[in-house]
Order: structure tokens, then C-alpha cells, then sequence
């Protein structure tokens, strides 16, 4: 990928995914689940704005990343 706003996007969606995997291994995650709950909802909503970018940009056309092959907990 050339684009720079697919690549500013790919790694906010890291951020936030390594952000949600952190907050769902935590201690307190079994007492209260908001939090991994609120990670959960901002790497969606980062995902989401990758893929939406990469619909309509030609750089990125034809590359298949990390994201279409992503588990989440």
C-alpha cells in the first residue's frame, strides 16, 4: 500500500485492537467489562474506516490485509 491514509488507518486499527486484547487480558476485566466493552467499540469503529478507505481507494485496490483475516475475542 502506497497511501498514506490507508497506512495512518491500518495503524490506528492496531492501536486500537492491541488496546482492546489489552484491556480484555487485564485483571479487572473480570469485575468490570466496560472497558474492554469501549476498546471494543473504538476498533470497530477503527476497522470500519479502513475498510471503508480502501473501498474507494486506488492504491489499495486488490490488496487483501490483515484485517479481512482478523479474530476477534
Amino acid at each position: 500500500m502506497d497511501c498514506l491514509i490507508c497506512k495512518d488507518l491500518e495503524r490506528a486499527f492496531e492501536s486500537r485492537h492491541n488496546d482492546y486484547l489489552a484491556a480484555r487480558s487485564a485483571a479487572y476485566y473480570r469485575v468490570s467489562t466496560e472497558l474492554a466493552a469501549y476498546k471494543n467499540v473504538t476498533m470497530e469503529r477503527a476497522k470500519s474506516d479502513l475498510q471503508e478507505h480502501q473501498l474507494v481507494c486506488l492504491s489499495g485496490a486488490g490488496v487483501k490485509t490483515s484485517l479481512d483475516q482478523s479474530v476477534i475475542l
